[in-house]
């Protein structure tokens, strides 16, 4: 199959655990794009931090950045699409978060806010390549807010989604790691995204290839032509999938490309 879409996550699949992109995977991804796939971030990240990534790669184009939140050109800084979040919609979920002082930022297409920057998120962002602004709880929501992502240890968000099940939800929230709940529209999605994209660029959904390893992958994985879980996804998300490569610490993405001979 000529797949002319191949979309990546980044951070569990693209990125071993050391968020280190390999010689080889950056090898295989580059030759891909050389036999003429247009390669497509396709993270829960922000897109200046996945900027960063995309630059590692040697590579431009257009990135899904925030679950699908966002659609940007990386060279021009363009936003084709995005999906704001308004800040009535966000208040039961940020008073929540608030009142048990779990940390959590506010995301436009291109920057991240927080109302203060300290510990372990602090090391967060820096693993992330991401760069924080302060902003003080008085000057208000950021205008064009796509995502409000919530970060704390594993069992502290567990216990976040047990309580939040019982909602009723304007908004929706994903798990997009161990660590991290992302609340942004219900519009937004990977899969949606990708979609959208594919119909921009003329290209049936045969021709598009995933390769994921979380629950926010699950919608690209499930609308792409070939879904690629990581051998380090959930059970849950390899189930979605047409197949399972190695992990992402061996080199899963090379591993896949190179079976498909696009690397």
């Amino acid at each position: 199959m000529n797949y002319r879409l191949i979309a990546l996550d980044v951070d569990g699949t693209l990125l071993n655990d050391d968020h280190e992109l390999t010689p080889r995977v950056k090898e295989a991804v580059a030759a891909a794009s050389r036999k003429g796939a247009e390669i497509v971030l396709c993270t829960g990240r922000g897109s200046m931090s996945a900027l960063s990534v995309l630059d590692m790669l040697g590579l431009q184009g257009t990135m899904i950045t925030h679950n699908g939140a966002s659609i940007v050109e990386s060279a021009a800084r363009n936003i084709v699409w995005e999906t704001p979040i308004s800040p009535q919609a966000a208040g039961r979920y940020i008073e929540y978060l608030r009142k048990r002082r779990i940390h959590y930022d506010m995301n436009t297409s291109f920057d991240l806010y927080v109302h203060r920057l300290e510990g372990s998120a602090a090391d967060m962002y820096d693993n992330l390549l991401a760069r924080p602004i302060v902003r003080g709880e008085e000057e208000g929501w950021p205008e064009h807010t796509v995502k409000v992502s919530a970060y704390a240890p594993k069992d502290v968000l567990d216990e976040v989604e047990k309580d939040w099940s019982a909602w009723r939800h304007e908004l929706q929230y994903i798990r997009s790691g161990d660590e991290f709940i992302d609340i942004q529209h219900p519009d937004a999605s990977k899969g949606a995204a990708l979609e959208k994209l594919a119909a921009m660029r003329g290209v049936p959904r045969e021709q598009v290839l995933a390769l994921g390893n979380y629950d926010n992958d699950i919608g690209m994985l499930r609308f792409a032509g070939l879904g690629i879980a990581m051998a380090n996804s959930p059970d849950r998300v390899k189930a979605e999938a047409d197949e399972v490569t190695l992990s992402n610490n061996e080199d899963g993405v090379a591993a896949a490309l190179e079976r498909l001979g696009l690397a």
